[in-house]
């Protein structure tokens, strides 16, 4: 099995879970015994500064908004460019974090891009993988830039990639352009 830790998990409309319409995973942790990962396109209408009164000492002024990481409950967590605030290195300069000190570091700093998120995606054993093969979700190798990005075309844009991938394989292209109406 080769390891999916790093990279896009993007739904396929064949996939049935309504959890997942549209999602972007970052997958956090892929190997034999399950995987986990966040869906990276999902604000809340709840912000950094609301959720932290529930579990900081202090107030943050931190307008941003949380992410639901998936339907599985869990804590609050971030993915982050901070390495001194880094539990894990999810692919090199992206960090995971989910301690409280870790967390309270990364809301103090505004220099490097974060996101919270709260709640998961996680599969056992194998199950990933059965949905992989059922086709339900296509896979393509993470990108920083698209990962603290607006959530809103993210699922738009990582196919579109996927598709032109495929295309410039296929028949050799040299360029595609935004609009092919302009050919």
């Amino acid at each position: 099995m080769k390891s999916l830790q790093g990279q896009f998990l993007i739904a396929s409309p064949h996939l049935a879970d309504t959890n997942f319409y549209k999602g972007v995973v970052l997958m956090i942790k892929h190997d034999d015994e399950g995987a986990f990962g966040l869906i990276l396109n999902r604000p809340t209408e709840n912000t950094v500064a609301e959720v932290w009164k529930m579990v900081g000492e202090e107030d943050v002024d931190c307008p941003r908004p949380i992410f639901v990481g998936g339907p599985v409950s869990g804590p609050l967590v971030a993915l982050h460019r901070l390495k001194s605030a880094a539990e894990a290195e999810v692919l090199p300069g992206v960090y995971f974090a989910a301690h409280k000190d870790k967390l309270q570091k990364l809301v103090r700093q505004t220099t490097k891009p974060f996101r919270f998120f709260t709640g998961y995606a996680g599969w056992a054993g194998g199950q990933l993988e059965d949905e992989l093969t059922a086709g339900g979700w296509l896979t393509a190798k993470a990108k920083k830039d698209l990962i603290f990005r607006d959530a809103d075309d993210l699922w738009e844009q990582v196919t579109r990639t996927i598709g032109e991938t495929i295309l410039n394989k296929a028949v050799k292209v040299k360029h595609v352009p935004d609009d092919p109406s302009l050919n």
